[in-house]
């Protein structure tokens, strides 16, 4: 095939026709050309030479042009595409490095093979145009609602036509056992997209909690004009859900919006969500309070709030437990998910005897360590004494409290404690000696004979070794693994040592080495303390 006369306007008009039908640039297309008519060129001149062509907007004029580059005697190499200095005399005046020098060849007559070679440049090149205008078109879509039509399923993945290209909403997105027929409409949420080898992927998602939001978003005007905002939402896709909103206009019920005039809203989502039954709770900013909301139906007695762990007591009546509970749990699971807190449920029977069991444990401690009788450890309990520490170190005035308690029987009380303690501290220091934990670590101000041995049994026993731990490593934390919170244990956590406080020592201990300088800590403090102050003017 020759690039003549009668089929230059040819190409113009394919690079249209290919421009439109797939919605790209018609100058792509034209480049695309361009390529792929140089690439045949080169298999009929030569590999090594660098030949350019240039098809005209207007005519669809193609010109072959060979290009030669001026470069130092030294490095000339390719003497197909470079000349040196003295070459180029030839055919320019007063050439120097870095020089271009072009010349027109003739067109080539492109045979079978070339002209395969070149369609499937074209082809490649305008595959590409295609994805990078997909990808500009949705990526700044992503975490909104779009409308598609079904084309096939695959393996229980749907393949969704989403206009200008398609979308895959995967087996795991999709709500229950829901299936789909060709040509169905279908609403989802546009989850993530992304480049990949085969161009940009669009995934959908069904059973995402922010597909639920967005839904609630287009039902409710509040929602959308700002007023209501949506704090939170877990769900058990097509089963049950929580929402939490909260209202920003005093006169506005940010429940009763939601719900819509005879439940007309919250039904609208509920047909798109396959029959999802959706609690919509009120949002508060107490914890303890949102929580009991987050419970409903279920009625609370009493909660208890353990913010360092993250971890919540709820009491319960006995009749309301598999109520707070819910099939299979959901309602306590979902109710966690929405707060973000482990949720540990009790009957008001078993509160009781746990609270029993704390008082017979620590009246039992003050009759062992401080020779008492059942009756008077009872009344040091029954006072809020939970440790000797307290008794020990306590004003003398919150003993003479105690009935039957005066000035010669309450010094009596701490000397008692105070010999104890200490005795217990000097065992544990001897303990931690025979260990082998060096001086460095037992004179290290902010740890007790007893924090030192329980290093010592976990082979921290020098101050080197204490710097180089981790916070959580000494007051414990939790991690997720499987969606699910897990307890790591803290070598000094029975200590009551916060994070803070671990992070604290284990930087003194840092300093005290030289390993960090305080002069370099203060002016990261400074840099944070600037940049939030700028956030918070922002």
């Amino acid at each position: 095939m020759a690039i003549t006369s009668a089929n230059q306007l040819e190409l113009l008009q394919t690079a249209e026709a290919v421009a439109r039908e797939k919605m790209i640039d018609p100058g792509l297309v034209v480049e695309a050309m361009e390529e792929s008519l140089a690439r045949a060129a080169k298999s009929r001149y030569g590999s090594e030479m660098d030949i350019r062509v240039s098809i005209d907007r207007k005519t669809g004029k193609a010109t072959f042009t060979r290009v030669r580059t001026v470069v130092a005697d030294e490095d000339l190499e390719n003497y197909q595409a470079e000349l040196t200095v003295e070459q180029a005399r030839q055919y320019m005046q007063d050439p120097s490095v870095g020089d271009v020098f072009s010349e027109e060849v003739p067109p080539v007559e492109m045979g079978r093979i070339a002209a395969q070679s070149a369609k499937q440049v074209i082809l490649q090149k305008v595959r590409e145009a295609e994805r990078d205008r997909q990808y500009e078109e949705f990526k700044d879509r992503n975490g909104t609602i779009i409308n598609g039509l079904v084309k096939r399923e695959e393996y229980g993945n749907v393949i969704v036509d989403v206009g200008s290209g398609e979308a895959i909403l995967r087996r795991n997105e999709k709500i229950g056992r829901e299936s789909y027929r060709p040509n169905d409409r279908i609403r989802c949420y546009i989850k993530d997209v992304r480049r990949e080898p085969r161009g940009p992927q669009i995934f959908l998602s069904r059973t995402a909690p922010e597909f639920m939001a967005e839904l609630f978003k287009m039902e409710v005007p509040e929602i959308y004009d700002g007023i209501i905002e949506i704090k939170a939402v877990a769900r058990d896709p097509g089963s049950r859900a929580k929402i939490a909103v909260v209202s920003y206009d005093g006169s506005i019920d940010p429940v009763g919006a939601c719900v819509g005039m005879r439940g007309s809203r919250v039904q609208a989502v509920v047909n798109e969500l396959q029959g999802e039954k959706i609690d919509i709770i009120p949002w508060n900013e107490d914890q303890p309070t949102f929580l009991v909301n987050a419970l409903q139906p279920a009625e609370v007695t009493k909660v208890v709030l353990d913010e360092e762990a993250g971890k919540i007591e709820v009491v319960v009546p006995d009749e309301q437990l598999s109520l707070a509970i819910g099939r299979r749990g959901q309602n306590v699971r979902l109710a966690s998910q929405l707060t973000n807190l482990d949720i540990d449920i009790m009957t008001e029977e078993e509160e009781s005897a746990r609270r029993q069991k704390e008082f017979e444990a620590r009246t039992k401690l003050f009759m062992e360590t401080l020779d008492l009788d059942e009756f008077f450890a009872q009344l040091l309990v029954s006072e809020g004494f939970t440790n000797l520490e307290e008794v020990a170190y306590v004003e003398l005035d919150e003993l003479l409290v105690i009935d039957g308690v005066d000035d010669g029987t309450a010094e009596e009380l701490q000397a008692r404690a105070r010999d104890y303690l200490e005795a217990q501290a000097k065992a544990a220091l001897d303990n931690a000696r025979s260990l082998g934990v060096e001086d460095s670590l037992i004179d290290f101000d902010g740890l007790t004979p007893q924090m030192v041995e329980a290093l010592a049994k976990d082979g921290v026993k020098t101050l080197d070794d204490f710097a180089t731990c981790a916070d959580w490593e000494l007051a414990g934390g939790w991690t997720t693994e499987n969606g699910e919170r897990v307890k790591d244990d803290g070598i000094l956590e029975p200590f009551d040592v916060s994070l803070e406080d671990a992070q604290n020592l284990v930087m003194t201990a840092r300093i005290m080495l030289g390993w960090v300088d305080p002069a370099e800590l203060e002016t990261d403090a400074e840099d944070l303390g600037d940049e939030a102050e700028e956030e918070a003017e922002a």
